[in-house]
């Protein structure tokens, strides 16, 4: 499993919109790697649709998407008609699906499953989340079991915090979205804060320590 900050591998992989090194996929933007235990299946098909269905709020972004399935082109090709028709969407599909049908990456990427199997009595692949920025560092790593479905706005939201910490010394706090307050990093000085962060609140905490310190940031 790649950690985070480490270099995500540059893979040559095939996909629906030919070979390719991921790095030349991504290339200056974030981009979103995420893994599906195979096609014409009920919860990927849901998911990849509302992938379809936000390409533009990933677009906003700058960031590209890119999904796996173990297995081939030419199956995933046919089963985006029906991830497509479950997104309402008959434009062209926005992102390249990776065949994996030996499931190297999968494992690689230590994605399997062992608790969920298919009819061959093989572990699944887990549905895992991978966001890379622009440097193509890992800057996070979700791994759901095979039979949950993630929330591709959780995924936006945290792509929202990963941008905006980048820019600011702040933090985000529990359940926080766009627009709403931050927190100011423990390691900036209340010196350095007057300068970076004028308009700032603080809460009163019982044993008078000073650490949550609230604000907004653009």
């Amino acid at each position: 499993m790649v950690k985070l900050g480490e270099t995500f591998p540059n893979f040559f992989v095939k996909t629906t919109f030919g070979d390719m090194y991921l790095h030349d996929w991504f290339k200056d933007s974030w981009g979103v790697f995420f893994s599906h235990p195979a096609d014409f299946t009920p919860v990927c098909t849901t998911e990849l649709g509302r992938a379809v269905q936000l390409k533009e709020e990933f677009a906003k972004r700058n960031c590209k998407l890119i999904a796996l399935s173990c297995d081939s082109v030419e199956s995933h090709l046919l089963w985006e008609k029906d991830i497509k028709y479950w997104a309402g969407r008959d434009s062209e599909f926005p992102f390249p699906i990776i065949a994996d049908e030996d499931r190297e990456l999968a494992i690689v990427l230590e994605m399997l499953d062992p608790s969920e199997r298919d009819s061959k009595g093989l572990p699944l692949t887990a549905r895992a989340v991978f966001i890379v920025d622009p440097d193509k560092k890992l800057r996070l790593s979700i791994l759901y079991p095979a039979t949950t479905g993630r929330n591709m706005n959780e995924i936006l939201r945290v792509l929202d915090s990963l941008k905006l910490c980048d820019k600011y010394k702040v933090a985000t706090p529990v359940d926080w979205k766009q627009g709403d307050e931050v927190m100011i990093q423990p390691t900036v000085s209340e010196e350095e804060r007057k300068v970076l962060f004028p308009s700032m609140t603080s809460s009163s905490l019982p044993t008078g320590k000073n650490y949550i310190r609230k604000t907004f940031v653009n």
